[in-house]
């Protein structure tokens, strides 16, 4: 490595801009591993660093959707080698003694680490992270393809694929933007009858290419009295936080159907307790996942043909690409 200092995006003040500052180059420590940062997705999830939330502890790099090579071992890493390809997602580690984990749930462990907020995350040339953090990334996908696949990717193929949902039956994707893209297509590719629903029809082409088999507009009235004249969902998996779209969808469900939530907007959803009793219908949440479901969604993205579909920025322009993701078709990838 040529040199001991780096550039990186740091959040500096709460509330305040992404800056740019050079930093020394991180020294990986026990069961630790160093990256080389080829790509970086951006995330609507690095607000909580932005604003200083969850305890933050500023100055930061943020950034949860990595993929590079691996640099530098620490003492004790035995998983990994110089020049693996590797991506990094939210799921910074595990306690491996909590309860959770001792039942292997590593995503809910209690003291679980956040890529970004608990520790520098990639939003810089270089980054350090524990080895348990890793997960392989597939030859036959880029980094810039990689990056997004771990948050928004892992974030819906492993909703979907715990969802109960079997092939064959209805599942409606609520939103088409950075998750929903990458939803319909994993919908499609686990062989269901996909439903995409979005506002207006400027997506509704788009929609079809990716896998959708039907396509509601939710500006043309309920979504979900739409989705119920087409015959009901098994599931209906929301990326979009807006309670009131997300109580609607309730009736569009078929009776034992689910409605899984991905995204929020921190308000309570009104829901009728009859349309829960009355078909044994479930509304429930699902969150993220451990690095090997990351390797999984990546090696079923690399196997079927699933891929992000991505602009590409210099790191320099980490703040104005932050506040325009918004416009993104359909992730933002900052390249070091």
């Amino acid at each position: 490595m040529a040199s001991s200092t780096m550039r990186a995006a740091q959040a500096v003040t709460a509330g305040g801009e992404f800056v740019m500052a050079t930093v020394p180059v991180p020294e990986p420590g026990p069961g630790q591993v160093r990256i080389k940062v080829h790509a970086c997705g951006v995330c609507a999830g690095e607000n909580i660093v932005r604003l200083g939330l969850f305890g933050a502890q500023l100055p930061r790099v943020p950034g949860h959707e990595v993929a590079g090579v691996v640099d530098a071992l620490g003492p004790g890493v035995t998983a990994w080698q110089a020049g693996d390809r590797v991506g990094i997602g939210w799921h910074g580690g595990s306690c491996f003694v909590c309860d959770p984990c001792r039942e292997g749930d590593f995503t809910n462990c209690v003291d679980r680490t956040i890529v970004g907020l608990h520790y520098d995350g990639g939003y810089a040339e270089y980054m350090v992270a524990p080895q348990d953090a890793l997960a392989r990334i597939p030859d036959a996908l880029s980094f810039e393809e990689a990056g997004p696949l771990m948050c928004a990717g892992i974030t819906t193929f492993n909703s979907l694929r715990n969802s109960g949902a079997r092939p064959g039956e209805t599942v409606a994707v609520h939103g088409i933007g950075g998750l929903g893209h990458l939803a319909v297509q994993f919908a499609d590719k686990m062989g269901f009858r996909t439903v995409a629903i979005n506002r207006g029809r400027a997506k509704e082409e788009l929609a079809r290419q990716l896998g959708a088999d039907e396509y509601i507009d939710s500006n043309e009235g309920s979504a979900g009295e739409a989705l119920a004249r087409l015959g009901g969902a098994a599931v209906v998996l929301s990326t979009v936080g807006s309670s009131p779209a997300q109580s609607d969808l309730v009736q569009g469900l078929k009776p034992n159907g689910r409605l899984l939530i991905v995204a929020a907007d921190h308000q309570p959803i009104d829901v009728s307790p009859d349309a829960l009793v009355f078909g044994r219908r479930s509304v429930g949440g699902w969150y993220s996942g451990n690095a090997k479901d990351s390797e999984e969604t990546m090696a079923f993205a690399a196997l079927k043909g699933v891929r992000p579909m991505i602009e590409t920025h210099p790191l320099e322009q980490a703040e104005a690409v932050f506040q325009s993701m918004g416009k993104a078709q359909f992730r933002a990838v900052l390249v070091p």
